[in-house]
């Protein structure tokens, strides 16, 4: 069974709408969006299908970063899970920059956790060992 869940923070500084942008620039998922206090909100998106991550799949591919991408979710599984951060604001411009943790985007990143019995599928899937440019 394969589980998709992202998640980022609304900082109250931030414009919900842009936030939730970049999330669905990246992801196709269900998305909501909830409170958590002190002006901040939590955009949460969850999916078991595999096509949620197609905008990612294209966004790799246009900016030909197969093998950088397919580095940071090897270096992200543990047994059954992939997990790997990318850059909130570069997420908003349609582009796709892996971070090694929230610090390295000023107002967060944007948490990826894929649970699935097959992790490898889901790496070669999103970043092929052999790839030809078009597929």
């Amino acid at each position: 069974m394969l589980k998709i869940k992202v998640e980022t923070i609304i900082k109250p500084t931030e414009d919900p709408v842009k936030v939730r942008k970049a999330v669905e620039n990246v992801f196709t998922g269900e998305i909501l969006v909830t409170n958590i206090g002190d002006g901040y909100k939590k955009v949460e998106g969850f999916s078991t299908r595999l096509e949620s991550l197609s905008a990612l799949y294209n966004l790799i591919r246009i900016e030909q970063i197969i093998p950088a991408a397919r580095s940071y979710l090897l270096k992200g599984t543990k047994g059954n899970t992939i997990r790997f951060m990318i850059h909130k604001q570069a997420a908003y411009m349609r582009k796709i920059s892996f971070v090694d943790s929230d610090r390295e985007s000023p107002l967060g990143a944007i948490k990826f956790t894929i649970e699935s019995q097959d992790p490898m599928r889901i790496i070669d899937w999103l970043t092929p060992t052999k790839y030809k440019h078009g597929e």
